[in-house]
């Protein structure tokens, strides 16, 4: 499973961080799917090897524009690079209400199916690999916080449950596999499906959109491997900022991480003011948030780089994956 960062700056992009996008791919096969679309999203596509015509859905957690402003290129894009497969986008109303104006103020033409899915507390569907749900977030507009599942997890046989019912080794284990019933020697038959476990647990990521209660996320985060989460600020920066915003801080983010036992945590969405390398002693450092979110969480922590791509094991480590 793999986390593929296409912009990591909040409001504004800088030259280092394009605004928000993040490409999840399942293990198998090329279909993948984007949360949140900011401006220039097609552009970063370019550098990587992900094919929008293999994009299966858009979620986009909420209105502001940067995390939808890429929308109408990216799809205007898949319809001259001629596709023709169906794209789901999921998102609050406004965001579909921005995008038909666009479409007819710009008279954007989009001839392949696209289906728009206004997204609840109740969302739950499967696409690109994923079974994806919702829950609503803190913010100055309605926002959303996704949790993608692996949707196709290889199965194994039970041979502890076949050899407790002395069914030794042998090559009926293979035909449990291939076949829905097979009969033993002795006439006995036995279902597959009783014998057939998942290789390994689902592996699942949430990911947050812009959202100053973090703890909201709880219920999505439950039996997660990772929680890919905004840190706009430091809580210093907060704190001087206001609560008008409403976004997280990194000590905010790490603390919920932290006490809702969730092993791996990614922060992004990082505020322009915010330098990955220092000129003078008084900048502000992308390294003061490093240091923050590491006093209030043990797990594996990162700070999302651009075109990063993050790996998910199928033993639910997170892990940054070589260039």
């Amino acid at each position: 499973m793999n986390l593929t960062f296409l912009g990591t700056s909040s409001g504004a992009p800088t030259r280092q961080r394009n605004v928000s996008a993040l490409a999840i791919q399942p293990e198998q096969g090329r279909d993948w799917v984007l949360v949140d679309c900011g401006e220039a999203t097609q552009h970063q596509l370019l550098r990587t090897g992900l094919s929008p015509l293999k994009l299966r859905a858009i979620l986009i957690t909420h209105v502001h524009g940067d995390h939808c402003y890429g929308l109408p290129g990216l799809l205007a894009s898949c319809q001259l690079n001629g596709r023709t497969e169906p794209l789901t986008l999921v998102g609050p109303q406004a965001v579909w209400a921005y995008l038909q104006a666009v479409i007819k103020h710009t008279e954007m033409r989009i001839e392949y199916p696209l289906e728009f899915v206004a997204v609840t507390a109740s969302l739950q569907m499967s696409r690109g690999g994923f079974h994806v749900r919702a829950a609503p977030l803190s913010h100055r507009v309605e926002c959303w916080g996704y949790r993608l599942e692996e949707a196709h997890v290889p199965v194994k046989l039970d041979t502890a449950r076949l050899q407790s019912e002395g069914i030794p080794p042998s090559p009926l284990y293979g035909e449990l596999l291939k076949k829905e019933q097979v009969q033993l020697a002795g006439g006995r038959v036995l279902n597959s499906r009783d014998y057939r476990v998942p290789a390994y647990p689902a592996r699942a990521v949430v990911v947050g959109g812009d959202n100053d209660r973090p703890e909201l996320l709880a219920g999505l985060c439950r039996g997660a491997n990772a929680l890919v989460h905004e840190a706009t600020y430091t809580e210093a920066v907060l704190q001087k900022v206001g609560p008008e915003p409403q976004h997280s801080s990194a000590l905010k983010v790490a603390e919920f991480a932290r006490e809702a036992g969730v092993p791996a945590l990614i922060l992004t969405h990082f505020s322009p003011r915010y330098r990955k390398a220092s000129r003078k002693p008084s900048d502000l450092s992308i390294e003061d948030v490093r240091r923050e979110a590491a006093a209030g969480y043990a797990g594996q922590l990162y700070l999302a780089e651009d075109l990063e791509t993050y790996t998910i094991s199928r033993e639910g480590r997170v892990d940054l994956r070589a260039p």
